[in-house]
């Protein structure tokens, strides 16, 4: 089959607005889908001449509002603004709708009769937007009633297993052209994957319009080209990924796949969304993924799967890096080597002896983290909202341990030369600081700390804002997540970055 193509989704509430999308991003999309059900009423009446408009393929797409457009008209209505889009066809191809999209139960014999002998490719489609879809080539049979539809399978996966199904059910499926999808954040990989599924293309949106297409896990047309390489993908590259959840935003694909252009690898990162760690390894292992970053909040109960355990990983009690070999997953921290770089920049000529610490959380990166400051020689005091949890970190290097309240605020003073924040707190988070998104709200900074907050989006935290108006010295978690990667690209590829 031949290589996926990319469709762009245009949701304009104009055609003008349409137009100008297609001119922006006509580089990056093979064709496009003129959602005319999200047009204003009277732009509906002029998607006859839309075609002939730009200089792409383009799909005629009319959802309905069960199927997750916005067409709330009716079926009568619907036809006939179809027939009025499909008739008088040109005798150039260019100015007609190449593609037209009609629902599995939708068949009016005049409107399907009038699109094949026009050349209108039909696809033919199906879509739950809630659940998944399973028996895939047995439904896409199904829909193909005369053998010339593009069957289409679009479904929200529970779970990331259901991703995994439709890339093992669509390994029966040649001898004609299908699309298939699992929308959503987990759905993701469906999309940048589309080479293994055999899908005829993958859908994107432009920027613009993203807010129409979020719930369904659209990705834009720039990035899938130029972050993931998209049309260079095929069954031969090479994978690897980051697993976490709910991994909204992650700077790690453009390092890893910035590294693999310049040293010219056939390779590709992109993010493996999961609730669970099992389902993301489960995803790896039947997609030959050759390692995985992990993130939150996998860090710790990553462990549990993994046959070898690197001495780092064991000392700090937390993994952030697995690579598969012979079949067994492989653990490493890399963390503790970014963070320790990224630090000794940030303190330029300060002494790390004896410095008193406060190590602001304890769950896999804090674990990571105190390790570095005990090999610094550093002394800490772990704060966190669970003493317990703190107690049990601090005791490991000897360091002392109080909760993250306000009661705690002499020992913070005692701890305060450098304030390390290892938590998730304050991540996308561009509001005024507060107990929600400050692990240290209740904390007046004097100006003389330095803080180390380890987010890097955004790349100022509240906490970081606050203290950087009291005169602090401060640093977010950019250089650390280079120079850990760094050594991730390293165990994943042998060679340097």
């Amino acid at each position: 089959m031949a290589a996926p193509l990319i469709c762009m989704t245009l949701t304009g509430r104009s055609i003008e607005e349409n137009i100008n999308l297609v001119r922006k991003y006509a580089k990056y999309c093979d064709i496009v889908e003129l959602r005319a059900d999200y047009l204003e009423e009277d732009e509906q009446l002029l998607i006859r001449k839309f075609p002939a408009l730009i200089n792409k393929p383009c799909i005629l797409t009319i959802r309905r509002s069960t199927d997750g457009g916005l067409w709330t008209g009716s079926e009568f209505s619907r036809t006939n603004l179809f027939g009025r889009a499909l008739a008088f066809a040109d005798p150039d191809k260019k100015r007609n709708f190449a593609y037209v999209d009609f629902e599995e139960d939708y068949h009016i014999p005049s409107i399907q009769d009038a699109a094949m002998a026009f050349g209108v490719r039909i696809i033919r489609s199906c879509h739950n937007m809630t659940e998944p879809i399973t028996n895939l080539r047995k439904r896409c049979d199904s829909m193909r009633k005369t053998g010339y539809e593009i069957p289409k399978i679009a479904f929200m996966p529970k779970t990331l297993s259901d991703v995994v199904n439709l890339f093992h059910e669509s390994a029966h499926m040649e001898g004609y052209d299908h699309i298939l999808c699992a929308m959503g954040a987990e759905g993701f990989p469906s999309r940048l994957l589309s080479v293994l599924s055999g899908s005829y293309l993958t859908y994107t949106s432009p920027q613009e319009t993203m807010q129409n297409t979020n719930t369904i896990g659209h990705i834009d047309p720039v990035t899938i080209n130029e972050l993931y390489n998209f049309r260079s993908i095929t069954r031969n590259t090479k994978l690897y990924g980051i697993a976490g959840w709910p991994l909204l935003k992650t700077s790690s694909p453009e390092i890893h796949n910035t590294g693999y252009k310049n040293h010219n690898m056939d390779a590709v990162y992109f993010p493996v969304r999961s609730q669970l760690i099992s389902e993301a390894l489960n995803f790896a292992e039947q997609l030959d993924l050759k390692g995985m970053s992990v993130t939150i909040p996998f860090k710790e109960s990553v462990m549990f799967y993994l046959h070898e355990l690197s001495p780092e990983v064991m000392q700090i009690g937390a993994c952030n890096t697995i690579v598969r070999k012979n079949y067994k997953w492989i653990g490493y921290n890399t963390d503790c080597t970014g963070f320790e770089r990224a630090l000794i920049e940030f303190l330029g000529n300060v002494k790390t002896k004896k410095m008193k610490v406060a190590i602001i959380g304890a769950g896999g990166a804090a674990k990571a983290i105190a390790y570095t400051v005990k090999k610094l020689g550093m002394k800490a005091c772990v704060f966190n909202r669970t003493l317990e949890n703190a107690q049990k970190l601090a005791e490991r290097y000897n360091f002392e341990a109080a909760a993250l309240t306000a009661d705690s605020v002499e020992m913070l003073d005692e701890y305060s030369s450098l304030i390390i924040q290892t938590t998730s707190v304050g991540m996308n988070s561009e509001g005024p600081s507060s107990s929600e998104n400050d692990p240290l709200y209740f904390y007046k900074f004097r100006g003389n700390e330095m803080v180390f907050d380890i987010i890097y989006t955004p790349a100022a935290t509240p906490i970081m804002r606050r203290a950087s108006s009291a005169g602090c010295k401060v640093c977010n978690g950019y250089k650390m997540l280079e120079y850990q990667a760094y050594e991730q690209f390293k165990l994943f590829t042998g060679e340097d970055y």
